[in-house]
């Protein structure tokens, strides 16, 4: 059986899951419990179960589903690595996904069989990272900018509703750059992935107008 074993690859999945707090993207890490990589730092992540998990995004909610207590809407997959060197238990496909979780929900996490949980920054994270997660980290940074700078609404990071200026610099962050209001005020008004509530966020300047996604919304 163990000689049968060595013929196929370890499979599973790692997750990148994002939060915008405290004006900075962030990610989630846990501390590895057990040995490989016990003590170090990684992304939450978990082998595939055949027996339980119908694809590959149903196994990254499974493993989402042990560290997070709230449904995420979106869980989208980046890239596979692979390769006989990454693990140390043998030839080892991963594939990677990245999910959204908005702001008012970043306390909504739950410890299962890691030492600790923390955010980080997702630019620089501040740990050595286990295995080959800090390459998995960059690259999914690197699609989630790619698809806000094609004009997709990052709301899934957004409350139930907001304002517009929660929307820019959720943006903003994620791009790590300023926007300029009114030109992104602009591209907004023919988009079909907001609704105008008739309800406002009032503030230490004039109410806010306050939005919600669209039920056609897709990232």
């Amino acid at each position: 059986m163990d000689a049968i074993r060595k013929l196929y690859p370890l499979v599973g999945v790692d997750i990148a899951l994002f939060s915008v707090d405290d004006e900075r993207l962030q990610v989630l890490l846990v501390k590895r419990v057990q040995e490989p990589a016990a003590k170090q730092w990684a992304l939450p992540g978990g082998m595939l179960k055949p027996d339980q998990d119908t694809s590959l995004e149903a196994a990254a909610r499974r493993v989402l589903a042990h560290k997070v207590s709230v449904e995420l809407p979106l869980v989208e997959e980046v890239s596979t690595f692979s390769g006989p060197d990454r693990d140390p238990r043998g030839w080892s496909v991963s594939v990677l996904f990245y999910a959204l979780l908005p702001k008012d929900k970043v306390d909504a996490l739950v410890r299962n069989k890691v030492e600790a949980l923390e955010w980080a920054d997702a630019s620089a994270p501040g740990h050595r990272m286990a295995f080959d997660h800090s390459k998995q980290l960059a690259a999914a940074v690197h699609k989630l900018r790619a698809k806000v700078k094609s004009g997709k609404l990052p709301l899934h990071l957004l409350p139930e509703r907001f304002t517009l200026s929660q929307l820019q610099r959720s943006v903003e962050v994620i791009l790590g750059q300023p926007l300029d209001k009114s030109s992104f005020r602009r591209q907004l008004k023919s988009s079909a992935d907001l609704v105008q509530l008739d309800e406002y966020e009032r503030g230490a300047q004039r109410p806010a107008q306050l939005f919600k996604p669209s039920e056609e919304f897709s990232f």
